[in-house]
């Protein structure tokens, strides 16, 4: 059987391209179609043992960096993409990748990560959060952009969420309903520590809707240690806002990432995902999660077994989660690891592999 796995862009290797990596371990053959490719991030991937082939986009100035400036070019060359001779077309969707031409009767099975954020749930979000530039090129590309995604989700045969959050947003949105398979997570890179070290540690891209300034907020309150590790555009501005408790570390390697996961009282997890793939290596270490009780953390989180949730986005319902962990609530560190490898890439795979027989 000839495989076809569309992916939007494949420029570093995060949990849409672990998703990849899974689907080629089952499809050793299949050849892979994205926008743009970056082969330098995927020297270690399995990705880079397989045929990649990029759509025009690549060609354009300053691709690998600048992509998603070629958004409203993406429709069309998605269209230009030859899948003739193909027995089965898999797209991995949060970009643009659903839009490919299909054979007649070739199933389409799209893992849908996510609709477009930009595009509906989130657009007046990163519209407000755009220059004035872009706030004015949003209104009609956006509405162009809708109306394609709406079309092109008619032509897929079969969906795949994430999330059960996810899954009603392709119901809302593309009127069409999805099986919910959990994204793999690499539990295995993880072990259970009995260290605990006393800080808490936020993990992730620091962009708005991930709310890392309402964890600097809480923490400035309490005055307990926050540790947050990643990078993005509010970096710079949170470092400003944060009292010395609280250390903003910018981009650090795995193996230190996997330091701070393992020895932290907790991660906090303030913003809405789709799915949320650092609450679980969180608890592949055996630590306890605080979440936000909206999104995918509803899918993986136990309130009171493996985390605590807090109801609303405000430092005081933050802040007295935390005290409700260090008072009230006690975990076991193997409980919670036993609930993370229910999200191994094994029973990902197996997942995969029956809903695709059940498909075609």
């Amino acid at each position: 059987m000839r495989v076809a796995i569309i992916h939007y862009w494949l420029v570093n290797v995060r949990g849409g391209e672990k998703v990849i990596e899974s689907l080629c371990e089952l499809f050793p053959q299949a050849d892979i179609f994205t926008h743009v490719y970056n082969p330098d991030n995927f020297k270690n991937s399995i990705i880079s043992q397989h045929n990649v082939q990029t759509s025009f986009i690549s060609g354009l100035p300053k691709a690998k960096t600048k992509y998603q400036s070629y958004l409203p070019l993406m429709p069309m060359a998605l269209e230009e993409l030859d899948l003739s001779g193909y027995d089965l077309v898999i797209s991995s969707e949060s970009g643009p990748a659903k839009g490919v031409i299909v054979p007649p009767g070739v199933p389409h099975i799209c893992y849908c990560h996510s609709p477009m954020r930009y595009a509906w749930d989130m657009y007046h979000d990163y519209k407000q959060n755009a220059g004035w530039l872009k706030r004015k090129l949003m209104t009609p590309l956006m509405h162009y952009i809708r109306r394609w995604d709406q079309l092109s989700a008619q032509q897929v045969t079969h969906y795949i969420a994430n999330s059960s959050f996810v899954a009603k947003r392709i119901s809302s949105y593309y009127g069409k309903q999805a099986e919910v398979i959990h994204p793999p997570v690499s539990v295995d890179d993880f072990e259970v520590s009995e260290n605990t070290d006393e800080y808490y540690l936020m993990l992730g891209q620091l962009v708005a809707y991930k709310k890392a300034d309402l964890a600097v907020r809480a923490f400035n309150e309490s005055g307990k240690k926050l540790i947050i590790v990643g990078e993005g555009e509010q970096l710079d501005e949170l470092r400003k806002q944060a009292n010395s408790n609280i250390q903003l570390l910018g981009r650090q390697p795995f193996s230190e990432i996997k330091r701070y996961l393992s020895n932290c009282k907790a991660l906090i997890f303030p913003g809405v995902e789709d799915f949320g793939i650092v609450p679980v290596e969180a608890m592949a270490c055996g630590k306890p999660v605080i979440a936000y009780a909206k999104g995918g953390a509803l899918e993986t989180v136990v309130d009171g077994k493996t985390g605590l949730y807090f109801h609303e986005q405000t430092e005081k319902a933050l802040n007295e989660a935390i005290e409700k962990l260090e008072d009230e609530v006690e975990f076991t560190s193997r409980e919670i690891r036993n609930h993370a490898e229910s999200f191994s890439k094994e029973i990902f795979k197996q997942n995969i592999q029956s809903a695709i027989k059940n498909f075609i």
